[in-house]
């Protein structure tokens, strides 16, 4: 029988590898759709024991999708449709398609994947496999879109046509954009604390529920000026446009005290002192993405947001050195100096080294000066842990350049005050058994990847004379402080403050290298500690006792300040709800900390939490970052938990008729990231299961609190009485410590201060060698 010729001459309309097409093409972050993706098969067809592959990046957090519970959220269908066939042409034997998705079902970036086999058959030209993202037939309700913004959302397709486990990306990304949904809630941002006529901006901005700057219609236009409930002046908003919106308010206040700034019932706390140390605070995120890397959006867009949205004196850019192409380093590079603003914005370029943390771990990279070493050395020796991307010939293999930290610190080490060197905490935590004290001044121990208390308090334990610092290491496109969203990125990103009188590249690269800092969990707030006329980051010689000066200035109510040194001696604690009064029928139940110190390291609380013996007459929730992190009342007394943490901490506060008759039942699993097993199922953690445990409230009238270790990277439980009265927005006071060295040869004295939310600061520590 002859060829069919009107087949032979189909196929060659159709590309060798197929094409895909999708039924969206915008979506809105956070959202339930439906999308339909269709992979049409090429002229190449699909062999029996062929593989397709829907691949997005890793650090995307769409909700994994799942395929066991047709009417859940986020269930996955594969579906063949065949085409019609040609008179004589036999038909395709394909009997069976099989999905799945995997977190780590690929190359990074692309790294999470819906993975399609085919089973007993094959499939023919023109053949159709249709992928449904949330499919809806089954009374679902779709699936839970990426929760940030981006410009372009990239769903990319592999195929193995032969079953030989090798993909071709098929031409042709399916690209969305992902947009804010409508206005939620309002920012307010100021520097906090500033000298009597000292000009500063405050910046206002609109994000949707998750976090992401919203399109506006009704925007406000004035802000008000408040003393002691009296308005002293308003001041016209100044738009910067109504899609994406931000504003900014200049403002000069000549007279100390305590003022109120106020937008449309958004309230920053202000204060004026002439006695602040510099003529205000300042604040940076020195580690920040894009999309040359792991981030999302273009460099100048993030960079923008920091300065605008984000209100920041000063940012890293900090492209991941083995995964930046040389031409985006070049641009990325000259979008920083054409950003530079001497006086009210800096941007200073680097990189991410990322080492293993068996070789020392992760270290941001920070060019202070005008010399840029990277990615060649002057004698043209590369400067990355290795060169390795998404553009990367499949020939080539995996080099290693400067492949340890040792060799980072020989590679950088004659560049003296023009670069810095920051160890944090990521996907590779650094290991402080490599340290070299003249390039690694400050430690990196708040970012949207948690809280990482443990990490400062082990680089001081071992002697090193570090300082305190926060980032974003946003990859969402919202550095400075931005929301969280779900998966590894759970926390706000951090900010660091510090104490320089001008931004110019020396007076910041000096204050940076001398650790004059305080490092917040993304907050405006301010840490201050200092003692015989030195600032936070000194290091002096004294005798005899020193008395330390402390001042913290937040926006939530402080509740707990402690004066901590490097061997992990508290020597002073403030309990600030102690000291308001705490109040007879209040408590609440607290738990945070991280299963792990590594990358998956969040703890995944799941359980109940039940009071009986009383009635509950409110509650509230404080801690949860996004809409998916719950505590719900199911019915009078018990209280669904469904949380994350991921060093930081969640609580529900709870006042009650009779404390002292009360009985409090706690239930709570851990479960860890489940990287190969099915999305609905649980995954609780052998190695930190989670507790159970029962607290009376006479008990805790007695006791005041009642905390369980349990273990992980500070993992914990606590139920705790509280004051209904308003916290403090600024504590000040001072201590006297006595003349003990440690055991290097110094004490390192800091200050730690956490907000009624759980937002953190910690300070420099100041180096004391107490002589003898």
């Amino acid at each position: 029988m002859p060829y069919p010729e009107a087949y032979s001459a189909y196929l060659k309309t159709l590309p060798f590898l197929g094409r895909v097409t999708s039924t969206h093409h915008e979506v809105i972050a956070g959202a339930y759709e439906e999308i339909l993706v269709t992979y049409e098969v090429g002229s190449a067809a699909m062999a029996d024991g062929a593989w397709l592959k829907l691949v997005f990046k890793f650090y995307s957090d769409w909700a994994p999708f799942q395929t066991t519970h047709p009417q859940a959220a986020n269930y996955l269908t594969a579906s063949y449709v065949p085409r019609a066939t040609f008179p004589d042409e036999s038909p395709a034997t394909v009997r069976a398609l099989k999905v799945r998705f995997d977190q780590k079902g690929h190359e990074r970036p692309y790294q999470k994947a819906v993975i399609i086999d085919i089973i007993d058959g094959y499939l023919k030209p023109g053949d159709r496999i249709e992928i449904r993202l949330g499919d809806r037939s089954f009374g679902g309700p779709g699936t839970r879109v990426q929760t940030f913004v981006e410009e372009v959302f990239r769903f990319r397709v592999f195929v193995d046509t032969a079953g030989a486990s090798r993909f071709s990306p098929v031409p042709g990304d399916i690209t969305l954009a992902i947009r804010a949904g409508a206005a939620a809630r309002a920012v307010l941002l100021s520097p906090r604390l500033v000298r009597p006529g000292t000009p500063f901006n405050a910046t206002y901005r609109l994000d949707d529920a998750w976090g992401n700057l919203a399109s506006v219609n009704a925007a406000p236009s004035v802000l008000e000026v408040r003393r002691d409930g009296r308005v002293l002046s308003t001041h016209p908003l100044s738009w910067a446009d109504h899609s994406g919106a931000w504003a900014r308010v200049p403002l000069v206040l000549d007279e100390a005290g305590d003022y109120e700034l106020v937008v449309d019932g958004t309230v920053a706390p202000l204060t004026v002192d002439p006695a602040t140390p510099a003529v205000r605070a300042h604040f940076a995120d020195l580690h920040v993405h894009s999309e040359d890397t792991v981030g999302i959006n273009d460099t100048r867009y993030n960079l923008s947001f920091a300065r605008d949205a984000a209100g920041l004196d000063v940012v890293g850019y900090t492209a991941n050195d083995f995964n930046v192409r040389a031409d985006r380093w070049a641009d990325a590079v000259k979008i920083c100096r054409e950003l530079n603003a001497p006086g009210t914005f800096l941007c200073f370029p680097g990189t991410e080294w990322c080492g293993s943390s068996a070789v020392g771990g992760d270290r941001n990279v920070i060019f202070l000066g005008e010399e840029v070493r990277f990615p060649l050395d002057k004698n043209g020796k590369s400067m990355r842990v290795f060169d390795w991307n998404e553009d990367t010939t499949k020939s080539r293999g995996q080099e290693a350049d400067l492949w340890s930290a040792s060799e980072l610190h020989n590679a950088y080490r004659d560049m003296g005050d023009n670069v810095l060197l920051i160890p944090h905490v990521g996907g590779r935590r650094a290991i402080f058994d490599w340290h070299d004290a003249a390039l690694e001044r400050l430690v990196e121990i708040a970012s949207s990847w948690g809280h990482f208390d443990w990490f400062y308090k082990d680089a001081l334990a071992r002697g090193l004379k570090v300082g305190a610092s926060a980032a974003g290491d946003e990859h969402r496109g919202r550095p400075g402080g931005g929301a969280p969203g779900v998966g590894s990125f759970g926390t706000h990103g951090g900010v660091t403050g510090f104490i320089a009188d001008e931004i110019t590249a020396t007076a910041v690269g000096r204050a940076l290298r001398a650790r004059h800092t305080w490092a917040t969990t993304g907050r405006r707030a301010v840490a201050l500690l200092s003692g015989y006329g030195h600032p936070q980051g000194d290091h002096f010689t004294h005798t005899g006792p020193l008395t330390l000066n402390y001042d913290v200035l937040g926006d939530a109510g402080w509740e707990r300040l402690e004066l901590r040194d490097d061997q992990g001696t508290v020597l002073l604690t403030r309990d600030l709800d102690a000291e308001s009064g705490l109040a007879r029928n209040r408590f609440r139940v607290r738990w945070g900390g991280a299963r792990i110190k590594d990358r998956y390291r969040w703890a995944e609380w799941r359980g109940i939490i039940v009071v009986t013996g009383t009635a509950v007459k409110s509650f509230t929730v404080r801690g949860c970052e996004h809409p998916e992190e719950t505590v719900k009342q199911t019915s009078p007394g018990v209280f669904e938990v469904r949380t994350d943490t991921y060093g930081d901490a969640d609580h529900v506060e709870i006042e009650v008729d009779d404390l002292a008759a009360a009985r409090i039942d706690l239930h709570l699993d851990i479960d860890a990231y489940n990287k190969t097993g099915p999305a609905m199922e649980r995954n609780i953690d052998t190695h930190t299961p989670g507790t159970a445990q029962v607290v009376s409230g006479a008990d805790l009238l007695a006791n005041d609190d009642v905390r369980w270790e349990l273990g992980g990277a500070e993992l914990f439980v606590a139920v705790e009485r509280l004051t209904d009265r308003p916290l403090p927005l600024r504590v000040t006071g001072s201590h006297t410590v006595e003349p003990v060295n440690g055991p290097h040869g110094h004490r390192a004295l800091y200050l730690f201060a956490r907000e009624r939310d759980d937002h953190k600061v910690w300070t420099s520590p100041l180096f004391v060698t107490f002589a003898s």
